[in-house]
């Protein structure tokens, strides 16, 4: 069961786990398959891979060194930073992961973490100390870029500036564009100046289209029956079996950075007694969750409702929505995926 894990973590694990999780092991470039009918798509491989060539040259100057600027679309020329913008599933970490991937470093001088896993490491650490870890990287990608406390903007804003200083280049995707980080989540307008000085760390590429996971695929898939999770979790080496509400209650006492490890050396998750999600703060744990399952390439069976019911409407009109969508999109691929438990 999950929700008997109490998994600990310390610094070193936190240092060595900075690389793309399992699902994006294999990926590169040449494995994204643009839409034909989306040329931003291409535009983006494109600027990538430049992107890519650079970071095994100099390293870039100081921090007056300017950041953001204006690119003409079919020839892109890439600073120090840039920021994948697209709506979920359009491939955005595919594309991160392929990033560190090829650029020119030795994997001890290149990390790969989610937003939620650098502010945690910097919470292990303590910031100078992360500071001094990360400095000596040639690159450092971040996925899944949020704000949603003026914490972690300062957090995040200082700690960029630092790294950019020291001719680290960066990296990150995100559902929202770097000038709307905080929208919607809490009082942006009071945090502006750091909002704005993270945009201009950034050249921005937009990256179009429809939610690959589902492309021309029905929609979830309807749950099971409590006796048929149960009876698939009891035939399955690696399992976890799970009640929906102790888990989602244990997920409080977890910090979200550990989800990960929570996870650890599970083959399967199954779930019974999937409900709608009425509290924010547990539907963000959810959604922290769902990302590390993913990565994971963990199926998920659950009986209840089904996951695209997980979120009410109003939640799915808030400032998180995009994050709702995404865990939305993520669970229903892994439900897919437990089939063949059935």
């Amino acid at each position: 069961m999950l929700a008997e894990r109490d998994p600990h973590v310390d610094a070193t694990r936190l240092l060595a786990e900075l690389v793309p999780p399992p699902r994006f092991g294999a990926v590169r470039f040449a494995t994204y398959v643009p839409d034909q009918a989306q040329p931003s798509q291409a535009r983006a491989v494109r600027a990538l891979e430049e992107f890519a060539a650079g970071i095994g040259g100099p390293a870039p100057g100081s921090a007056r060194r300017k950041w953001f600027r204006v690119r003409e679309p079919e020839r892109p020329s890439i600073p120090g930073g840039v920021y994948l913008d697209g709506g979920y599933g359009v491939g955005k970490t595919h594309l991160l992961a392929s990033l560190w991937h090829a650029a020119e470093a030795p994997p001890e001088q290149k990390a790969f973490g989610t937003f939620v896993e650098l502010t945690n490491l910097v919470g292990a650490l303590g910031f100078r100390p992360a500071v001094d870890a990360l400095s000596s990287h040639r690159l450092v990608c971040i996925d899944e870029f949020e704000l949603d406390d003026p914490g972690d903007t300062v957090l995040v804003s200082t700690l960029l500036t630092r790294l950019a200083a020291a001719g680290v280049r960066l990296a990150a995707t995100s559902n929202t564009l770097p000038g709307k980080l905080g929208e919607g989540r809490f009082a942006a307008a009071d945090f502006m100046r750091e909002i704005q000085g993270l945009s201009a760390r950034f050249t921005s590429l937009r990256i179009d289209g429809d939610d690959y996971r589902h492309r021309g695929l029905p929609q979830a898939p309807d749950p099971y029956t409590d006796a048929q999770v149960t009876a698939a979790a009891a035939r399955t080496p690696g399992a976890a079996l799970d009640d929906f509400g102790p888990l989602a209650a244990h997920l409080a006492a977890v910090h979200p950075s550990r989800y990960g490890a929570l996870v650890d050396g599970v083959a399967a998750v199954f779930l019974r007694g999937v409900r709608p999600v009425t509290d924010q703060a547990a539907a963000l744990r959810l959604v922290v969750l769902a990302d590390r399952l993913y990565d994971r390439e963990v199926p998920v069976m659950a009986s209840g409702v089904r996951f695209d019911q997980l979120f009410s409407a109003e939640m799915l009109s808030g400032g998180y929505r995009k994050k709702y969508f995404r865990a939305v999109s993520r669970l229903t691929s892994l439900a897919r995926d437990s089939s063949r438990f059935a």
